[in-house]
């Protein structure tokens, strides 16, 4: 249901001016989402949307472009703090220095590549699920590209 309801939201943003939350529940309702404020909000937020202004002067929420999101600190935490990569099935598995886990997993995560379904982090290992196995080989050689000490 939630990913359902993420992916209405993103196709309501990419086709009107959406400007307030309140908007955003209206148009999930006529969509057939019974939703709150708190739920909105709280996609809002997985989602990474922000609010830009318009030409016309007004402001509704959009897709952060990829250059907004992914910011020199983060690709320094992933070149930086990875020690290790190992697959397992569809999952990568990341080590990490101790406490670099959740920086490493936040800059994965903000590159919102569709091959991963989801990153789970530690203190120094992260769990990166991707689609199926052979995917997962093909994301573990791509981070490990990017990662320096591999």
């Amino acid at each position: 249901m939630k990913n359902s309801r993420q992916d209405e939201i993103l196709q309501i943003i990419e086709r009107e001016d959406v400007d307030t939350q309140e908007l955003l529940i209206s148009k999930l309702e006529e969509a057939g989402y019974s939703v709150t404020q708190a739920t909105v909000s709280r996609d809002i937020r997985e989602l990474g949307l922000v609010k830009r202004m318009t030409s016309a002067g007004h402001y509704r929420y959009e897709i952060p472009a990829r250059d907004d999101t992914i910011t020199p600190n983060f690709v320094a935490s992933l070149t930086e703090s990875v020690k290790k990569l190992e697959v397992g099935g569809n999952i990568v598995v990341i080590h990490t220095y101790p406490g670099m886990a959740n920086a490493v997993a936040a800059c994965i995560d903000q590159m919102r590549l569709p091959e991963i379904l989801g990153c789970v982090a530690g203190d120094d290992t992260i769990l990166v699920v991707s689609t199926d196995g052979a995917t997962a080989k093909a994301l573990s050689a791509k981070l490990r590209r990017t990662a320096k000490n591999q």
